[in-house]
């Protein structure tokens, strides 16, 4: 018995997959900054290996220059840029590039080292790999995205925005939770009862807060309708409907934050509801009951400061912070929802 509760957990391995988490925090801040200084389609080539080498001299930043020129971001709206202009966005771009490769070595170097030395718990074998290749997979999902504003459009596509952002938080949250388990180890014994539920219900509202929060950002609807709780006015933004159920969806700036906003209101209701309950809980341990009030007391947070980034006009110092929080209150979320489970 002894050797079985020794061999399903490491905390080794659960520091590693900790670490992981924090550079996937890094690069989704990182991500953030890159969209909100508009410097994502600075650098308009995917080289995953080639590419971590950035401009060494003047012939090769001309070069990169001259490439960004061609797109209609450049012709459109930044027309006239300087060359010093032009490598301040590119630094952005590139570091989180760069920052990408780096969680990828970060995963693949110690997984092997681990797998080599049979430190991993066997039960976390295919969990660690599917997280590999989600990992790889955002590489492409990014590069996905970023084509998507290199020859009609501006900036790049808000529904493929919030898929390369929503692949990012859910694998935030894989992370925390089997860095978890590799800590803990096997739950011996799960609670039979609601509270399972209705952590994972709260982990999944945070969730669809974060897409909706991502279809905003990929709109720049935070520039528009910047009273609260108002809409220029009135109850209902003019501008809701975009000709069409998707359009109105993923493209119409009054609609998308039409739709953050209430989920909001929802999401806070739920999650201030949950926390409470789980305070005065008598079955609950107390681990679980101060997670659940963190969670409630992150989204609670997070909405006051969607609140002042929205009336600000969503300066970069302010949204950065929004991001971050809200990746915050995701992993207490998925932490809530891991412990609540077991006695």
């Amino acid at each position: 018995m002894t050797s079985f509760l020794r061999s399903d957990r490491s905390r080794a391995v659960a520091v590693w997959l900790f670490a992981v988490a924090a550079l996937v925090l890094a690069m989704i801040v990182v991500g953030g900054a890159t969209r909100l200084t508009d410097s994502g389609l600075s650098i308009t080539e995917w080289k995953p290996v080639t590419g971590a080498i950035p401009p060494l001299s003047d012939a090769d930043w001309r070069q990169a220059f001259a490439e960004y020129q061609q797109i209609p971001q450049y012709q459109q709206v930044n027309r006239g840029m300087s060359l010093e202009a032009f490598k301040t966005i590119y630094w952005w771009e590139w570091s989180h590039r760069l920052l990408g490769r780096v969680v990828g070595l970060a995963f693949f170097v110690p997984f092997v080292i681990f797998a080599v030395r049979r430190q991993i718990p066997g039960r976390l074998y295919v969990r660690l790999a599917l997280l590999f290749v989600l990992g790889g997979l955002q590489g492409l999902i990014g590069w996905w995205m970023v084509a998507s504003g290199l020859s009609e459009r501006v900036s790049v596509a808000p529904e493929r925005l919030t898929v390369h952002l929503g692949l990012a938080f859910a694998l935030l949250g894989a992370l925390v939770w089997t860095g978890l388990d590799a800590w803990a180890g096997w739950a011996r014994q799960t609670l039979p009862s609601p509270w399972g539920r209705r952590a994972v219900t709260l982990t999944l509202l945070i969730y669809v807060q974060i897409l909706l929060g991502a279809l905003v950002a990929g709109n720049d609807a935070g520039l528009v309708y910047n009273d609260f709780p108002l809409f220029a006015g009135k109850l209902f933004p003019d501008d809701y409907a975009a000709g069409g159920v998707w359009a109105t969806i993923a493209h119409s700036q009054g609609a998308v934050q039409l739709h953050h906003r209430l989920f909001a209101y929802l999401l806070t209701v739920v999650a201030v509801v949950i926390g409470w309950s789980a305070w005065r809980s008598n079955y609950l341990a107390p681990e679980s009951k101060l997670l659940a009030v963190a969670t409630a007391g992150a989204v609670v947070f997070q909405a006051v400061l969607g609140i002042a980034t929205l009336m600000a006009r969503v300066p970069i110092g302010l949204g950065i912070a929004h991001q971050l929080v809200a990746a915050i209150a995701l992993c207490l979320a998925v932490a809530f929802a891991w412990r609540v489970r077991r006695i």
